[in-house]
């Protein structure tokens, strides 16, 4: 399903595969690659690139709550509160601000990276269907969204809010949209009993994250509609919790890459940047 060789990244703009990022690489290529800087599995760089903002929201909400518990969970409402929202745990303070914007850019060019390679893995699904817009407009709006993501934690809502406000919601409504249309594609373009067992365990995990992650969003709309209406005790804190459930579920939806190109390698290379090859 995946072409034998793929460059990601043209770092001097060598044109040895077909048309620059995500093209084919050239049989003369593919020796190069054996000659390349070094080698790693993609499921390894997979989990490490998600562990970064796992991790690191982790520590936000957790330093948030043992040093920053009264104004972290303080509202306009002055009701007892027991877990800060997203943007006051990332955004609010130090030093979690920087661990999250440290972890939400390192991981961004991998991200970016991936979102070409399933442009591509996509593109292969529906050549058959005659739908190829699909995977631009998925391959679009997995870069908005990791776009907003990086927008969202750089201005964050203390600093800035109406665009820290913008930047979550197209954060929201792209990542949603997207999980669908990547349910919607696997499911127009696959047989269940054709696949493998990798790609069998990443559709079920991708549709049960988007019924959590739709869930958890709706969620968090009720309890924040609900906090503002009535100044309830804890109420915002679920709202939080939804929020924290979003958040995970979507890391999860993304982390199935490891599941879709399993066997896959990234070679490093100095001349000729970044390649991806299913073998």
């Amino acid at each position: 399903m995946l072409p034998q060789y793929e460059r990601l990244v043209n770092v001097d703009g060598d044109d040895t595969g077909r048309g620059g990022v995500g093209g084919y690489a050239s049989s003369s290529g593919s020796g190069s690659l054996r000659r390349s800087t070094f080698r790693v599995r993609f499921g390894r760089l997979a989990v490490a690139t998600v562990m970064l903002p796992v991790m690191g929201f982790l520590f936000c909400v957790i330093w948030s709550l043992l040093y920053n518990f009264e104004q972290a969970n303080a509202t306009h409402c002055l009701v007892y509160n027991f877990l800060p929202s997203l943007s006051a745990a990332i955004g609010n303070y130090q030093p979690q601000r920087f661990v999250w914007q440290f972890s939400v850019l390192f991981h961004a060019p991998f991200r970016y990276s991936i979102a070409f390679l399933y442009k591509n893995h996509h593109l292969a699904l529906l050549s058959r269907k005659h739908r190829k817009e699909w995977a631009y407009l998925a391959c679009i709006l997995n870069i908005v969204e990791l776009s907003s993501l990086v927008g969202l934690s750089l201005w964050t809502s203390s600093n800035n809010y109406e665009i820290h406000k913008f930047c979550f919601s197209a954060f929201v409504i792209c990542s949603i949209i997207y999980m669908y249309l990547v349910v919607l594609i696997n499911r127009l373009t696959r047989t269940e009993e054709l696949l493998t067992l990798a790609e069998r365990k990443s559709l079920r995990f991708k549709r049960r994250l988007l019924v959590i992650n739709v869930a958890s969003i709706l969620f968090a709309i009720y309890f924040f509609v609900r906090h503002n209406n009535h100044c309830e005790p804890g109420i915002y804190s679920l709202f939080a919790l939804s929020e924290y459930v979003f958040v995970y579920s979507n890391i999860g939806f993304h982390m199935t890459a490891y599941w879709d190109f399993i066997n896959a390698n990234v070679y490093f290379h100095w001349r000729t940047g970044i390649h991806f090859s299913s073998v």
